[in-house]
């Protein structure tokens, strides 16, 4: 019995099978410590173990397919926000489109409503998302989804009547930015919290978390942009009236509900662990003060055991993201869809 060619035809129906192990070169070490003691008698036996541990535990979470595949909807989501708002300016098309769509007149009056520096860190943002996407679907190649309709999507929130709490979100440019921050902060959370369903495969996950950056540097600049308004140009010594050339760019505890409470509040509230989820991960709030959890090591309440330093009690959230969970983030992305989509 060839147990290498066991595995090979197994590999050609799950491609992932490797995935489920640790890892494709602890599994040949566990293979190669039965030693010469291993008779074919007892091959299936260690088969059955070995095979247990891939199949066996936590049958239900998600592959490394699937976290990709979900991110991936997050960035169709993203990309088509910026792609509708601002629109032209050479190959912005994602998917399965067919080419660049030059800039109409409403979004040339829309566009200058923003500051020259403004404009040109949300034109670049709007590339990036693009980029991601046109990444993650080289990345699944042929398990990547079907790029969805544009007409799944309603920015307004208004669930497919363009009436919704963001109504005017593609002319109003304050409503603009607040959309996106919350994307963006939603993007930053769920990266995260898919992170450790890619650990099997270092590559993916190295990826992954460059995007996780990325995302978080968007959010940072549109949280800038927001406090510091919309024609805020510091390249050119122009600031928004009451406000400073650099304001705070970070989240603070739950960021006051967000853009919109009653439709954002989510996106920095705690998340719920799906019954998948790896024995010590959890999804507290963005206000949560309390890291370092490492297995029976509980975490560690960095207020209280930092407290002769004499830090702002902000500053112990504001130093940390937090992981968002996929049923949460699910929900949110579905505050900017149409009823009828089944996207998320």
């Amino acid at each position: 019995m060839n147990f290498f060619q066991i595995l090979s035809e197994i590999e050609k129906t799950d491609p992932e099978v490797f995935e489920r192990f640790d890892s494709r070169r602890r599994v040949f070490k566990h293979l190669t410590g039965f030693g010469k003691k291993m008779t074919a008698a007892a091959l299936p036996l260690a088969m059955g173990t070995i095979f247990n541990k891939a199949y066996g535990q936590a049958s239900s979470a998600p592959s490394v397919n699937d976290v990709l595949n979900f991110a991936l909807k997050l960035e169709y989501l993203e990309a088509y926000f910026y792609n509708l708002g601002l629109q032209g300016d050479g190959n912005i098309v994602v998917g399965n489109g067919t080419g660049a769509t030059a800039v109409t007149p409403a979004q040339t009056i829309f566009r200058n409503a923003f500051s020259p520096t403004n404009l040109a860190s949300l034109l670049k943002i709007r590339t990036d998302e693009n980029n991601h996407v046109n990444f993650l679907r080289t990345a699944l190649s042929n398990n990547a989804i079907a790029a969805p309709a544009v007409s799944q999507f309603d920015y307004t929130g208004g669930k497919g009547s363009g009436t919704g709490p963001f109504a005017g979100v593609f002319t109003n440019p304050a409503l603009f930015l607040a959309v996106a921050q919350s994307l963006e902060d939603t993007g930053v959370r769920a990266y995260k919290g898919g992170a450790p369903y890619l650990a099997s495969n270092k590559d993916v996950l190295t990826a992954a978390l460059n995007i996780h950056s990325v995302e978080a540097r968007h959010a940072s600049r549109l949280r800038t942009m927001r406090r510091g308004g919309v024609n805020n140009d510091k390249a050119s010594g122009t600031v928004g009236a009451g406000t400073g050339a650099s304001p705070k760019s970070w989240i603070s505890g739950q960021d006051g509900g967000g853009a919109s409470p009653a439709q954002t509040a989510p996106i920095y509230g705690a998340g719920m662990a799906p019954a998948y989820t790896p024995a010590g991960i959890t999804f507290p709030a963005e206000d949560n003060v309390s890291q370092g959890a490492n297995g029976a090591q509980p975490a560690v309440n960095l207020q209280t055991a930092l407290a002769s330093l004499m830090f702002p009690a902000s500053a112990f959230s504001e130093a940390f993201d937090e992981p968002l969970d996929v049923p949460t983030v699910s929900t949110i992305a579905r505050t900017f869809t149409i009823t009828s989509s089944t996207l998320f």
